[in-house]
């Protein structure tokens, strides 16, 4: 199964981690790592659950192991980022022996002498990279057990239905202008090949009114008329790039943008569930002195998860609303230009498509210009 590979995934990384950071700190045992007979437990529930049969006799299937593997890999990604001095050789439950240091090519020797200051601080690195990668494992346990709970119908998720819906509309309208953007890149192309065969058509039928007396006059009018339309044809092509641009700025900018910090407020709402359901279980069981210090260390860190969470929730609210008014102020703008530019150009009316560029401020290159400067841009 994807959840019990990944999780086994989890664990062993954890493991290596910390034979890495306690390298060099003397320390002879490591402190054991969440036993896999919890997974096998959450696992062992999700194989006996019950698949629900639909009326025509054929068994519903359980959800997509694509999107549970793209969520676990999202846990994944808050890992600590530490400067590795060792690589770790071996698999899950492998011995000291699989450190090999990369520094130098000799094993650390055990010495009677006195520990120096350098020796002092090396110990104090490795307890602050210890630290980095237990909490790092502990956070990522509880999340990848509450998201197989979730996925499993074991779990319970904390939910704005309001919030959720607004997201998922941003989702299908980023996917809709998406669509359109690759629409109007293709149109683009087709302008300016179009423009390219206008533009050697008219050379063609030049160079046959100079060489053909009899039809000089015929092939002369056609070759100004390619011209005018070619012309035009550059005039339209320019505020079909600009219609282009600012789509793409919209699309992969400001929505996108918007769709991270929506990321960083769905991480928070699962870490925020993984240790809701821990204080709730410690709060449900025996109550004596070691058990009320592990329920005060719990709320206090389900407290700071819950803030992390109601403010990325706002977060995620006012980027919302932003982007709204903006892109109906960009939209409004960009086919307003679209319309005029399409319009005058199949009119043919020359005059109308050069006052729609005037309007939006649009200017074109010559043929053959090079692309300005930095300080020109500015």
């Amino acid at each position: 199964m994807v959840g019990e590979t990944f999780l086994s995934g989890v664990l062993a990384s954890f493991q290596n981690c910390l034979c890495w950071a306690l390298q060099g700190t003397g320390v002879e045992t490591l402190t054991p790592v969440p036993s896999l007979a919890m997974t096998d437990g959450i696992l062992g529930k999700a194989a006996t659950m019950e698949i629900p049969i639909h009326g025509n006799g054929e068994a519903g299937q359980l959800p997509e192991d694509d999107g549970l593997e793209q969520d676990l890999q999202q846990v994944m990604v808050s890992g600590p980022n530490l400067n590795e001095t060792s690589i770790v050789s071996g698999g899950y439950g492998g011995s000291g022996d699989g450190l090999i240091p990369t520094g130098s090519g000799r094993h650390p020797s055990h010495s009677t002498t006195p520990a120096g200051p350098g020796d002092e601080v090396a110990r104090g690195i490795a307890g602050e990279k210890f630290d980095i990668v237990k909490k790092w494992g502990i956070n990522t346990y509880k999340c990848t057990k509450q998201l197989l709970s979730e996925r499993f119908g074991r779990g319970s998720r904390t939910v704005d239905l309001e919030l959720e819906l607004q997201i998922e509309l941003l989702r299908e309208t980023k996917r809709k202008y998406e669509s359109v953007l690759q629409l109007g890149r293709a149109l683009t192309a087709h302008l300016y090949s179009l423009l390219q065969t206008q533009h050697a058509l008219g050379d063609a039928f030049a160079d046959l009114s100079q060489k053909s007396p009899e039809l000089q006059e015929e092939f002369g009018y056609n070759a100004e008329t390619q011209k005018l339309l070619c012309k035009n044809g550059e005039t339209l092509l320019g505020a079909v790039n600009f219609f282009v641009s600012s789509i793409n700025t919209l699309v992969t900018k400001t929505m996108e943008d918007t769709l991270m910090t929506v990321k960083q407020y769905e991480a928070a709402r699962l870490e925020y569930d993984a240790y809701r359901t821990d204080l709730e279980e410690l709060s449900l069981g025996p109550r004596d002195a070691g058990t009320r210090g592990r329920l005060e260390s719990a709320q206090a860190t389900f407290q700071a998860h819950r803030d992390k969470y109601e403010k990325l929730r706002g977060d995620v609210a006012i980027k919302l609303k932003f982007l709204e008014e903006n892109k109906i102020k960009v939209m409004h703008k960009q086919l307003l230009l679209f319309h005029n530019a399409v319009s005058a150009y199949f009119a043919g009316n020359q005059k109308q498509l050069e006052q729609t560029l005037q309007q939006f401020n649009i200017k074109l290159r010559p043929p053959g210009a090079e692309k300005p400067s930095w300080l020109e841009e500015q």
